[in-house]
């Protein structure tokens, strides 16, 4: 037999061989998942974005992953998902049936050193993530606030709702308080951005931050801006979304009112949340064919038709990433250097 024919016979058992492994896998996924329930815990309260996108990927990641389980959405709100990411990290068992959904904004939490904080980011495993988003902090049209000028100059500061210290106007507020000395008073405790809503309107606050692809996707949010209910004062990304075409981008301001260079790295590393808006992992220890078969269930359930239908519906777009780059960036995200971890400590004081 020549050697390119050993050749060709090697790789085809090869092939065959893991084919073979593969087929033995799935097998075994498709025995320990069938009759099964999967749960996705929901770092924040129902009605929401994050609820949002974790009861669509519900209805949909079962199909692709092998046994075809039920998935079942918990709601654990508080303290800016760090009580949900405590309990996937600590309490539920590492086995593939949970699944966190925690606000974007979980790992400045970690990076500030919260006491209340028991997980490490880098350490859990990373399914997936459903979109890309940017926050947004807007006011009541009737507050005295025209812009981001007027909140630096005001005597008494606007007074803005918030979750905790992963919420967005929270991280919004510090950015701005950080890089062009814009003052913003937060009242904490809500579970969510529905009851913050309702404060909202009935004058409770003025003041208000979600991301955007959040605020378009609601009705009540979208009357809210048609209406002149709402002045947006700013926004995170690097360039203005075209549906917000008067407010500034935080960079646009970092420029007007000619921020540091050190403020500037520390406002790029608070804005990092965006990167992953929506995303989805379990906690360490998971056996890794069952944290790769939900990777893969994710990406195919992340491109079905359905789910992509259901979200245009809402005026969502999907841009999903991978779990395994996700990984990768959570990794580079969390590695600051000291000065800038020394900066987001003093802004996320408790």
């Amino acid at each position: 037999m020549s050697s390119s024919i050993k050749t060709l016979a090697l790789a085809l058992a090869m092939s065959g061989f893991a084919a073979g492994v593969s087929l033995a896998a799935q097998d075994s996924l498709g025995q320990f998942y069938k009759g099964k329930a999967v749960r996705i815990v929901v770092g924040l309260s129902s009605g929401g974005g994050y609820d949002r996108a974790a009861r669509w990927v519900s209805r949909y990641i079962g199909k692709y992953i092998p046994g075809n389980p039920d998935v079942v959405v918990q709601n654990m709100p508080g303290a800016s998902s760090a009580i949900a990411a405590n309990y996937v990290w600590g309490v539920a068992k590492a086995d593939g049936l949970t699944i966190l959904a925690p606000h974007n904004n979980v790992y400045l939490s970690q990076l500030a050193g919260h006491k209340e904080v028991k997980f490490d980011l880098t350490r859990f495993q990373w399914i997936g993530s459903l979109e890309n988003d940017d926050m947004i902090i807007f006011v009541r049209s009737d507050s005295p606030f025209k812009s981001m000028a007027d909140v630096i100059r005001a005597g008494e500061p606007p007074k803005c709702g918030s979750t905790g210290a992963g919420s967005a106007d929270y991280v919004m507020s510090k950015l701005l308080s950080e890089t062009i000395g814009a003052k913003i008073e937060h009242v904490l405790g809500y579970p969510g951005s529905s009851e913050i809503g309702l404060a909202f309107e009935r004058g409770e606050i003025n003041c208000m931050g979600l991301t955007i692809t959040t605020y378009f996707a609601r009705d009540q949010y979208v009357g809210w801006y048609k209406n002149k209910f709402v002045r947006m004062l700013a926004q995170g990304g690097h360039k203005r979304d075209p549906r917000l075409p008067d407010a500034p981008t935080i960079y646009e301001l970092m420029d007007e009112f000619k921020t540091a260079p050190t403020n500037r790295r520390v406002a790029t590393a608070m804005n990092q949340g965006a990167e992953w808006a929506r995303p989805f992992m379990v906690a360490p220890g998971t056996p890794a064919e069952r944290v790769q078969a939900l990777r893969l269930a994710f990406d195919k359930a992340a491109k079905d038709p359905d789910l992509i239908a259901e979200a245009k519906k809402q005026r969502v777009e999907i841009t999903p990433v991978r779990g395994e780059q996700l990984q990768k960036i959570a990794k580079d995200v969390m590695s600051q250097p000291p000065e800038v971890i020394a900066q987001i400590k003093k802004l996320f004081v408790q």
